[in-house]
């Protein structure tokens, strides 16, 4: 009997196959004592062992290349982390093996992760993989991974690593479904950049019988139990439209009569930007400066090293607009040299643009640096805070970029509801709005994004976070600004639809979403979209605004 499963949609497309499980996990290793004397050796075990998956995590990187080569680089540093060795030869100095000590090691450096948002938590699943490979070559087991078979299938996992993903096999893996992850892990990454159709955090996965067929569309997180014959043909249906729609579909972003929707990339680096430009992104809208960061929390990089990073992303895109927002501390990403570590609720607390308010140094040169990344060239520079509450953040941050002698316009992140209420105030500061509908959703419904219990409310068609949008687009209307969406929203076609009904006037996501929002915004006009908005805005739950949307723009 067929039955229809709901997780989270993180790679467009859909996969029909069978169901084929990821190997068993490592199990936990005994915990027994071993002699003092055998403690020299069982640390050297260790080393060798950590060194080996290292090198072998190093090597997969340099095989599967780009972003995928990237993530791997980072598991490889993960794995011999200064901190955790040191961990792993006190646990065994005090009478641990070698194996054990590394599973007690990363267990104390995984709760740490789990506890801080997010953007960390996200790399929880990084972090077990790294531990699982150590202790399997300690125990001298093979490593669990991707199931052998001679035919096509869809993966089922709790989690997949990095080390699994980004070394898939597209002909071979038609999908992959996990019962954990969301849509910021690594996995989901890697998914949307091979062009594999995914959906994660999946209730029940693992469950599923080996050998069962299912239909999971990676577009809206569906995952169809034991489809029948009139499923299949209206999912294969479905995909074959989106082929055609696809290959249809070239050039700026626009609706069917021609309203223009500029059609952004969302980007953490320069590694990201071969995949933007050749997606035919029209420029950056959110360019996420972490990354330069987040590689040593003890201390900001230097003026010289941000400006070479940021001028790789400005060259790219001649003539175009980059958005680029300062740096985002705090909360789910902590760093040792600016956030507070004993705040009771970091999500709540001193983050985004309040860390750089009580910082100025490190707002004032990465100002600088993006000044003169900027210097010759004819890229459109906009730089945005993230985190703005009211029009006193707006006015502080607009005042730090003329003083920082930035040839810039200056936004605000729409992020926190008080912002989205009052944003014709924070407008008379600023030159545009971005909505982030991530956080924008988590602080609407004070509902935690790493929260599985409350994921219903975190989904970005609530009618209640469609109405803030409407409300910071209308706003930027009748002040004759701009108001962009980066948030994961922006990546769905459908709702793309509907955020432009609403009055977003760009849409910035990963560049594996523009062709297939391109197509979506193609097929419909401007009038058909904002009758799809009013229809979803004018219910009470998330999926009633989903089916309310599609019926208009399918012509129910």
């Amino acid at each position: 009997m067929e039955t229809t499963l709901r997780g989270v949609g993180v790679s467009h497309g859909v996969a029909i196959g069978q169901v084929r499980h990821m190997g068993t996990a490592v199990l936990e290793p005994p915990a027994k004592q071993i002699p003092a004397e055998d403690a020299p050796r069982e640390q050297a075990r260790a080393r060798q062992a950590v060194e080996a998956v290292s090198a072998d995590l190093t090597a997969r990187g340099n095989l599967a290349g780009g972003q995928a080569q990237a993530v791997l680089e980072a598991q490889a540093l993960m794995a011999a982390d200064p901190e955790l060795l040191a961990d792993v030869d006190r646990r065994v100095a005090v009478g641990s093996t070698a194996e054990r000590a590394v599973y007690d090691a990363f267990a104390s450096y995984r709760a740490l992760l789990a506890q801080a948002g997010e953007y960390l938590a996200g790399r929880v699943a990084d972090l077990d993989d790294v531990r699982n490979r150590i202790i399997a070559r300690l125990l001298g087991v093979p490593m669990p991974g991707v199931p052998d078979s001679d035919e096509p299938f869809v993966l089922i996992a709790r989690d997949l690593a990095p080390a699994d993903t980004a070394l898939l096999d597209p002909a071979l893996v038609l999908g992959f479904v996990t019962e954990e992850g969301g849509p910021t892990s690594h996995s989901a990454i890697l998914a949307r950049a091979l062009g594999v159709p995914a959906v994660v955090a999946l209730p029940g996965a693992c469950e599923l019988a080996e050998g069962t067929v299912v239909a999971v569309d990676g577009s809206t997180g569906e995952v169809h139990v034991e489809p029948g014959d009139g499923r299949r043909a209206e999912l294969e249906r479905a995909a074959a439209e989106r082929r055609a729609a696809l290959a249809a579909s070239s050039g700026p972003g626009a609706t069917s009569d021609g309203h223009r929707v500029p059609l952004l990339a969302n980007v953490g680096g320069p590694a990201d930007v071969a995949a933007a430009v050749e997606a035919g992104a029209e420029g950056v809208g959110l360019f996420r400066t972490e990354f330069l960061f987040l590689d040593d929390h003890r201390t900001a990089p230097s003026l010289e090293t941000q400006a070479d990073a940021y001028r790789k992303v400005l060259e790219a895109f001649p003539e175009g607009r980059v958005v680029v927002r300062v740096l985002d501390a705090g909360a789910d990403k902590p760093l040792d040299f600016l956030t507070p570590a004993d705040e009771p609720n970091p999500a709540l607390g001193v983050r985004g643009l309040r860390t750089l308010l009580d910082h100025p140094e490190v707002l004032r040169t990465q100002l600088a640096a993006l000044a003169r990344a900027a210097e010759g060239l004819p890229v459109h520079l906009e730089v945005m805070a993230p985190m703005v509450a009211d029009r006193t953040d707006a006015r502080a941050f607009a005042d730090a970029c003329r003083e920082a002698g930035l040839q810039a316009k200056a936004g605000a992140m729409v992020e926190i509801p008080s912002a989205a209420l009052r944003a014709r105030s924070i407008l008379r500061e600023v030159e545009f709005l971005s909505l982030g509908t991530n956080d924008l959703a988590q602080y609407t419904f004070a509902a935690d994004r790493q929260v599985g219990a409350v994921s219903r409310l975190q989904d970005p068609w609530q009618p209640a976070l469609l109405d803030l949008v409407a409300l910071a687009a209308e706003a930027a209307r009748e002040e004759d600004k701009s108001c962009g969406v980066c948030g994961e929203a922006a990546a769905d076609p459908l709702l793309a639809c509907v955020l432009t009904g609403l009055g977003v006037t760009s849409l910035s996501m990963s560049a594996t979403a523009i062709p297939y929002v391109r197509a979506a915004l193609a097929q419909h006009t401007l009038a058909q979209c904002e009758r799809a908005a009013a229809a979803a805005r004018a219910t009470d739950s998330a999926e009633e605004a989903r089916r309310a949307a599609q019926a208009v723009l399918s012509g129910e």
